[in-house]
């Protein structure tokens, strides 16, 4: 054990470094010089952006047997949208202070930019397979991009390399999931065993019917359990509004003047804002990671920046209302800073929160919410993790792998425990996996520029269709 603690040592060391300038300047820089190729277009072209994607969100699509930007969309949310919204943000305030906040909502409006960026690659680089199936992202568009540039052996290493540590990520992060959704069935009295077999029963069928039966499940699961959730939360926030003006001045200097120790909450300085802050917000929205053009490829759509405008609508969904309103939530009560908390519970402060306005029924709420956001995020990153299978070893290993994703949701029934330890952990795997994604994306924004050049000023096509047709409906 002395050796295994050792390494967890090492691994989690190695994760406080990278989250800190390393992160703020590969993620933070390289997204602000993707924001500003692409003309700060997650701003300018914002309204256009919410017609585009929260308007049209019950829009049928016209072959029922394709899948449509809304399903891939709401896939690729369904993965970001999990555990760390509810979890990872007490987490983040509980180890950095309410300034980590601040850094988190930076880096979603920087990540909007780059997870939009991603998605643009992901379909312009995307390929169909032997059934006929889109399949795309970043092990795709690294090699591709860098052939384009004379570097194809780089590409294909850079590529080959990311495919990989995401297939092996994947497995430790789906234990990770399960545990939380286990932990917080048992606060019902469900045994970690039932949690953890209702969890791979749903999951193995999901698995064994394909992609097209995931979206089907994402596109009821996800709007349904985050309206669930954001209305509770909201409810919170409503009866401690008066907390409200004190907890944002507490985010503001947080972010740039640390946190003293208050009742169970040891302190906290910049640098450990900065570090949990930047790690929750990006494990939550996944901008930088490359895991969302991996949905977003299979969706039928006429231009790949037509796509990408609905990575903007997922960070925006993701960090920017479901984070922020976890975060308001947890601060406007005061129960981050109990004296009972520690790295072990850090993830009952929301239940403690939703308590302490709805009583039992709150615990029941966020219990749900918590399984439901785990289950649909287990379920596409089983789907993620497949297509990496799929690009380094082929079809048939691909689909025989998928099991080992299912069975992994068994392994969180009772292995994990120290939450900051497997959010530390887990921050080292996700180096891997975007330190070549990011390389990649920084690389190719000329081509992400070009494509949203041609989207916007192409005569009667695109968003200049889109313009005329909105006029000619007003008139």
């Amino acid at each position: 054990m002395g050796v295994i603690n050792s390494i967890i040592g090492y691994l989690v060391g190695f994760a406080d470094w990278f989250w800190g300038i390393p992160i703020l300047i590969l993620i933070g820089g390289g997204g602000v010089y993707i924001t500003l190729r692409i003309g700060f277009l997650q701003i300018t072209k914002f309204p256009y952006i919410c017609s585009q994607t929260f308007g049209k969100m019950l829009k049928k699509p016209e072959n029922p047997n394709e899948v449509s930007p809304f399903s891939a969309a709401m896939a690729a949310l369904a993965s970001s949208i999990g555990a760390s919204n509810i979890v990872g943000v007490p987490v983040a305030i509980a180890l950095g202070g309410p300034g980590a906040i601040f850094w988190m909502w930076v880096l979603a409006l920087i990540g909007c930019g780059t997870k939009f960026a991603e998605i643009v690659l992901g379909v312009e680089y995307r390929e169909k397979d032997s059934k006929g199936e889109y399949v795309g992202g970043p092990f795709y568009y690294i090699q591709k991009g860098f052939a384009k540039n004379k570097m194809e052996g780089l590409g294909k290493f850079l590529g080959l390399w990311f495919a990989f540590w995401l297939m092996v990520e994947i497995i430790p992060s789906i234990g990770a999931q399960s545990a939380s959704a286990i932990d917080n069935l048992s606060t019902l009295n469900v045994h970690p065993y039932v949690g953890a077999g209702i969890i791979f029963v749903i999951v193995l069928i999901v698995a064994i019917g394909g992609f097209k039966t995931l979206v089907k499940v994402t596109d009821n699961l996800v709007p349904i359990m985050a309206c669930v959730y954001i209305l509770g939360a909201l409810v919170v926030i409503f009866v401690n509004a008066a907390a409200i003006p004190a907890v944002i001045v507490s985010i503001f200097r947080g972010a740039f003047t640390g946190t003293a120790a208050v009742g169970g909450f040891a302190g906290a300085g910049t640098a450990m804002a900065l570090r949990w802050g930047a790690a929750r917000g990006v494990y939550s929205n996944e901008a930088g990671m490359g895991t969302s053009p991996i949905a977003h490829a299979t969706a039928n759509t006429d231009h790949p920046v037509r796509q990408g405008l609905w990575g903007v609508f997922e960070v925006t969904v993701d960090t920017l209302i479901v984070c922020t309103i976890t975060a308001l939530c947890v601060l406007s009560t005061g129960m981050w800073k109990d004296v009972g908390i520690s790295s072990k519970n850090i993830g009952a402060v929301p239940s403690m929160a939703f308590s302490s306005i709805f009583g039992v029924a709150g615990d029941v709420v966020v219990t749900i919410c918590v399984f439901l956001f785990v289950l649909s995020t287990i379920i596409v990153i089983v789907f993620y993790g497949q297509r990496q299978a799929e690009f380094l070893f082929g079809e048939k290993f691909a689909n025989i792998w998928k099991f080992v994703y299912v069975a992994a949701v068994l392994a969180g029934a009772g292995i994990f425990g120290d939450l900051s330890v497997l959010y530390s952990l887990t921050d080292f795997f996700l180096a891997l996996v975007i330190i070549p994604n990011m390389i990649a994306v920084i690389m190719m924004a000329p081509d992400v520029a070009a494509k949203v050049k041609e989207f916007f000023n192409t005569p009667g096509k695109y968003y200049m269709a889109d313009m005329e047709d909105k006029k000619a409906r007003k008139i």
